[in-house]
């Protein structure tokens, strides 16, 4: 059981995160500023259900402060959603930037675009400089729009007919790429 929770609001300048797994009787909770490193902290609880028990406990009440369900890695359908709805956001975005105005439609877009897709912004968080030009956001709807290119799958068994090959989309670490997401000169 496992979670990766994201707390973003550019104009407070937080961009936090909070995830929590249990394996047996341990509860493992990391916790920081995006991009930088975790504060870990390991309860050993007594028996498993203890430890789930906590689990949810603890990601409530990290709900209820706002922090919101995000994902580490990029896979099946949903991520295949959310990787649209982030695009769909940058196109959003995109006309800001390029005409410099920043209203709260944007603000909250481009919050909402942050909990999707967890992006290192340093400790200073300027809305105003995030997107240096219209460049920067169509680089990043690039790479997004490279994970929704589907791989191609071999059949696992032979059967009288050639079978179409199966399509299953690309199985993709935002937090790994996340460097890739950034083109700073």
């Amino acid at each position: 059981m496992e979670i990766y929770l994201v707390y973003v609001d550019t104009l407070q300048n937080s961009n936090k995160f909070w995830s929590a797994k249990v394996e047996n009787n341990i509860l493992t909770v990391q916790w920081g500023r995006v991009g930088y490193q975790a504060q870990t902290k390991v309860h050993t609880l007594r028996s498993y259900q203890k430890a789930v028990n906590k689990f949810h406990n603890l990601v409530a009440e990290k709900k209820a402060k706002g922090y919101r369900e995000s994902q580490p890695q990029m896979d099946g359908d949903r991520s295949v959603g959310d990787i649209r709805r982030a695009i769909q956001l940058l196109s959003y975005i995109r006309p800001c930037i390029a005409s410099h105005i920043y209203h709260d439609g944007y603000i909250d877009a481009l919050n909402e675009y942050l909990k999707i897709v967890p992006t290192p912004l340093g400790m200073q968080i300027d809305y105003h400089g995030i997107y240096r030009s219209v460049a920067d956001v169509d680089h990043q709807m690039g790479l997004l729009n490279s994970l929704l290119i589907p791989v191609p799958q071999t059949a696992a068994a032979a059967v009288a007919h050639t079978p179409e090959p199966t399509v299953e989309a690309k199985v993709v670490s935002l937090r790994t790429i996340s460097k890739n997401f950034w083109r700073h000169l």
